[in-house]
């Protein structure tokens, strides 16, 4: 576990965060971000590999596996069930370095100049919402990966 980590203090319970697990393993965690109280980007996923390790490069095969296989089967799931169109990933590691991974579902109807993962923030009739639908999203996710397979 790393010292000062928000990622590992997230899986340790030291801090609450928004949403429920939508998948949970022995390698890694999958759950919606959480911005501290500002509204919420519906469908921007975050995959947090559990062992305290910075980068992709730093992963076991083991982990790697688990890893790839939890982003294809969470892109799957945004597409099927939240009718997604596209999913952007990106691992960045820049303000905390503990792998995490964000999948950030596009929605049908997003304009051009709002594609990226982090553009779709801008866009002013983006899905926002609160904590309340940060959870019946989860919800769906976790439901949706629990009765399918990639």
């Amino acid at each position: 576990m790393g010292k000062d980590c928000f990622i590992c203090d997230k899986h340790t319970g030291d801090i609450d965060t928004s949403g429920v697990s939508i998948y949970e393993d022995d390698y890694v965690y999958v759950g919606h971000i959480d911005r501290n109280g500002k509204p919420n980007y519906l469908g921007h996923i975050m995959i947090d590999l559990k062992r305290h390790a910075p980068s992709l490069a730093d992963m076991t095969e083991e982990e790697a596996k688990a890893f790839g296989i939890t982003m294809a089967r969470v892109s799957k799931a945004l597409i099927e069930s939240e009718k997604a169109e596209h999913i952007y990933s990106l691992v960045s590691g820049n303000s905390v370095p503990h792998l995490h991974m964000h999948l950030v579902a596009r929605y049908p109807h997003t304009p051009k100049e709002f594609w990226g993962p982090m553009e779709v923030y801008d866009w002013e009739d983006a899905p926002m919402g609160d904590n309340d639908e940060v959870v019946k999203l989860s919800t769906r996710l976790k439901e949706y990966m629990e009765k399918n397979s990639i």
